[in-house]
Order: C-alpha cells, then structure tokens, then sequence
C-alpha cells in the first residue's frame, strides 16, 4: 500500500508540516481562509479499509454472522451517508427477523 500511494502520503505529510500550503488548499473551499487563521491541534485518524492486494477499499462494506451485523468500513463521508448506511442496516436486520 505504500508504494502504491506514496505521493498520497508525500502530500499529506508536506500540508501537515506547511501551513501556508495547508491554508492554500483550504483555500480551494474557503476563499477568505487566511494561513495566520490557523492554529496547531491534534490531528485526527481515518480509518480506510485496504483489500488483499493493497488498494484502498472506497465503498461501504458489511458482513454478518449470526446475530450480528458488522460495519467493517465506511469512508469519508460516512457522517453524511448515516442515514443510508441506518437504512441498509434496518433492511439487513429486518431481512433476518423475516426469515
């Protein structure tokens, strides 16, 4: 996976450490936002799942066991898609209460 996103990686390490250039991408968004705007914070984790041959896995994956129902990935933007993935949940839990 490393290899295969390396430049991902490059990138993301040169915004965390140049907040001018940091400020420049955000500006893509946010015109107005300004580098002076910024403070340092903790930075956060996105959990990605990765496939078996090392690509990152962009959609939504379930699977079940009995009685149980696991989300084993839900990548940004997961806090959008709640609802949907709430509904493919309630669908999978009243599938099995049908069967």
């Amino acid at each position: 996976m490393g290899r295969r996103y390396w430049r991902m990686g490059a990138s993301e390490l040169s915004l965390a450490l140049n907040k001018r250039a940091f400020a420049g991408e955000l500006q893509r968004y946010v015109p107005a936002v300004q580098a002076s705007d910024l403070s340092p914070a903790g930075a956060g984790v996105r959990a990605q799942a990765v496939s078996g041959d090392g690509r990152l896995i962009d959609d939504f994956v379930f699977s079940e066991e009995e009685g149980i129902l696991h989300v084993r990935n839900a990548p940004s933007p997961a806090a959008t898609a709640c609802l949907a993935i709430a509904e493919a949940i309630a669908d999978r839990v009243d599938a099995v209460s049908r069967s």
